[in-house]
C-alpha cells in the first residue's frame, strides 16, 4: 500500500484552473468586466496554472490579431488553456448551442493557438449525436477532446442521461466535464457512486456552489426537475454543495486532470478575492 508521502504526490498532481467567468455576470456572459492581460495576472498571483477561455475574452468570433495577442498574453504569464468554450450559444446552452458540431473547424483551429486540449460543445437532442460523432472524429485527428459539461435542459441533466448519450457518441475523445452543482439542481447524486460510475468520461472538472432554497434568488428551469431555485454561494463558502465527497470521488478513480474554478465572483467580494479565497480551500482538498 502506497504511503503518505506517495498519496500526496499522486494527488497534488491536479491541476488548478480559472476560469475567465470570474470577470463575467451570472447572467451576462458576453462582456468581460477586466482585460485578459489582468486577469492572467491575477490567476499567477493566486498560483492557478492555467485559465479556461470562453468567448466573453476570446472565442471564433474574434479577428485573428486578438487571438494571436492573447496567445501572447497567456504565454507572457506562463498559462495553460484548459478548455475553450468557443462562443456564446455554447455559453447560454440555447438552442443554437449544438450548432458547433456541425461545423467544429474553427473551434479546433481556436483551441490549437492557444494551445488547449480540449474543447465544450452542448448537445441538446438524440439528433446531435450523430454531428457529435463527426465531430469528435475530426477533433481526434488533432488529438484535441470534446467535452460536455453536466448540465440543465441537455441530454447531460441526469447520470442516466450522461451515461446513455456518451455511450450512444462512442468516441474515447469525446468525454464529461464533471460538475456537480448542476447535478444537485436536477436531482441527482454527485458523490462517490456517481463518479465512479461515469469514471472514464471524467477529463475535466468544474466547480461551482449553491445553496439549493425554495426562495432562492435565482431559478433555473430543468427538464427533470422543473424550476429551481438557489442562492449562489462562493465555492469557499461552509455551506452548499459537500466538495469534501467530491474530492474524495475524484481520488478514488485516481482523477489527475485538471480542477476548474468555475464561478463568478460574489457580491461584495472581489475577483481576486474569490480567485484566491477558492484557490486556498481547493489546494487543501486536494
Amino acid at each position: 500500500m502506497p504511503g503518505p508521502d506517495s498519496l500526496a504526490k499522486r494527488f497534488f498532481i491536479m491541476q488548478l484552473s480559472l476560469s475567465v467567468r470570474i470577470a463575467e455576470e451570472f447572467h451576462s456572459k458576453e462582456e468581460a468586466s477586466m482585460p485578459l492581460g489582468d486577469l492572467a495576472r491575477l490567476a499567477k498571483r493566486c498560483a492557478y496554472t492555467a485559465l479556461c477561455m470562453r468567448a466573453s475574452q476570446v472565442g471564433v468570433q474574434s479577428p485573428p490579431e486578438a487571438i494571436e495577442a492573447a496567445a501572447g498574453c497567456l504565454a507572457e504569464n506562463g498559462l495553460a488553456v484548459s478548455m475553450v468554450t468557443g462562443d456564446f450559444d455554447t455559453v447560454y446552452n440555447n438552442d443554437n448551442g449544438p450548432s458547433a458540431l456541425r461545423n467544429i473547424t474553427p473551434y479546433i483551429d481556436l483551441a490549437k493557438r492557444l494551445g488547449a486540449p480540449r474543447i465544450r460543445v452542448a448537445v441538446k437532442q438524440e439528433s446531435d449525436i450523430a454531428h457529435a460523432q463527426r465531430a469528435a472524429d475530426e477533433a481526434a485527428e488533432h488529438s484535441i477532446q470534446l467535452v460536455h459539461q453536466c448540465h440543465t435542459l441537455s441530454l447531460f441533466e441526469t447520470v442516466d442521461g450522461i451515461e446513455r448519450t456518451l455511450m450512444a457518441i462512442d468516441r474515447p475523445n469525446f468525454g464529461l466535464v464533471y460538475e456537480p452543482a448542476n447535478l444537485e439542481i436536477c436531482g441527482q447524486d454527485y458523490g462517490l457512486d456517481t463518479i465512479e460510475r461515469l469514471a472514464k468520461w471524467v477529463f475535466n472538472v468544474y466547480l461551482q456552489n449553491q445553496l439549493l432554497k425554495p426562495d432562492g434568488a435565482v431559478t433555473l428551469p430543468t427538464w427533470c426537475a422543473g424550476d429551481v431555485s438557489f442562492d449562489l454561494i462562493s465555492v469557499h463558502s461552509p455551506a452548499g454543495v459537500d466538495f469534501g465527497r467530491v474530492f474524495a470521488g475524484l481520488k478514488a478513480i485516481d482523477y489527475d486532470g485538471t480542477i476548474t474554478v468555475h464561478q463568478s465572483a460574489q457580491p461584495g467580494e472581489t475577483p481576486e478575492a474569490s480567485a484566491r479565497g477558492t484557490a486556498d480551500f481547493l489546494r487543501a482538498l486536494i
